[in-house]
This record gives structure tokens, C-alpha cells and sequence, in this order.
């Protein structure tokens, strides 16, 4: 039997240890705590981390703005939401004994004449997405706003038109029968 002061050394070691683990559980936490009404954390990114861009203007990109939070962001999803229900009753979905032997007769014959039937693993494979060419290289932004665009593309398309004009030794386009045109 144990003296009352090895209890005391003990129980007082166990409160030790489970302080310990207090303090780890402490640290663990997340730095702020929850939005009011939010149920999981709040995984938006910073500035730095998002990888959408806009162009701001002068050749200069910045961050594209934040989505607006959801309006739900507080509720509990109904299960039928996110799962799929059952549309008929337990049991209806079985085949009749009749279509069940017209099926397996079907398959017989077809593996007869040298047809291979698909595996169940095959049918409930979801399709594959189609394979991004490894020389595919995305556009560059220009870092041009659209207004700024659109100001160059006809500052271009101005200066082709007096080029072709002065080739034909006219002033302006009031001056020739037909409209210069790009085409």
C-alpha cells in the first residue's frame, strides 16, 4: 500500500503532464480565432499568396479583388444538399428474374463472337480529362488595362490608315470613292 506522501508526489506529477498537454493543445490553436457564425476556418488568402491579377494600369499588375463571402457561411448544409436520396423505395432497383437471364444470355453471346464486354471497374471509371500539351505555354499579361488596350490597338490602326492614304496621295478618306479598310 502506498504512504500518502508517494500519492501526493504522484497525483502531483500527473497534473504536471496534463498541463503539458494543455499548454501543447494551447499552442496549437489557430492565431485568431473563429468568425461569429463561421463554422470552419477562414482559409482566404493573403495578398501575396493569390495568384489572379488584374492589370491596374501603365504595364503594372495587381491582385484581383476578394469574393464576397457566402451568404450560408454559418449553417449546417441539409444532407440531401450534398448527397444524393434514394429516388425509389428500398428493393426496386433489382432486376426482374426474366431481364436478369435475357442479360446474361446477351453477354454469353457476345463473348462467343469474340466481343470484349466492359468490367464493372471499367463502367464506374469516370472518364479522363484530356492531357494539357507540355509545350502549351499561357499568354503573358500585357499589364495594360482594357482602356489602355483598346487606346493602342487604335493608335495602330490610325497610323495604318494614314500609311495607306499618303501611298495613295490623299489627304483623307472623304477624298476616295471607297472607305479604306484593314480587309
Amino acid at each position: 500500500m502506498k504512504s500518502f506522501q508517494q500519492f501526493v508526489t504522484e497525483a502531483t506529477r500527473g497534473e504536471q503532464s496534463h498541463q503539458g498537454l494543455d499548454d501543447y493543445k494551447m499552442s496549437r490553436k489557430t492565431d485568431t480565432p473563429l468568425e461569429v457564425g463561421r463554422l470552419g476556418a477562414n482559409r482566404k488568402k493573403s495578398d501575396v499568396e493569390k495568384k489572379r491579377v488584374k492589370a491596374v494600369g501603365g504595364g503594372k499588375t495587381a491582385p484581383a479583388k476578394d469574393y464576397k463571402d457566402r451568404k450560408d457561411i454559418g449553417t449546417n448544409k441539409q444532407r440531401s444538399t450534398v448527397e444524393q436520396q434514394p429516388q425509389r423505395e428500398r428493393g426496386t432497383a433489382g432486376v426482374s428474374g426474366k431481364a436478369a437471364q435475357k442479360k446474361a444470355y446477351l453477354e454469353r453471346k457476345a463473348r462467343e463472337r469474340g466481343e470484349k464486354t466492359k468490367t464493372r471497374t471499367e463502367l464506374l471509371t469516370k472518364k479522363t480529362t484530356k492531357a494539357v500539351d507540355p509545350k502549351y505555354k499561357p499568354v503573358k499579361s500585357s499589364g495594360l488595362t482594357t482602356k489602355e488596350r483598346k487606346a493602342l490597338y487604335k493608335k495602330g490602326e490610325r497610323t495604318l490608315r494614314d500609311l495607306r492614304l499618303s501611298n495613295l496621295g490623299k489627304k483623307s478618306e472623304k477624298e476616295l470613292k471607297h472607305k479604306v479598310t484593314s480587309k
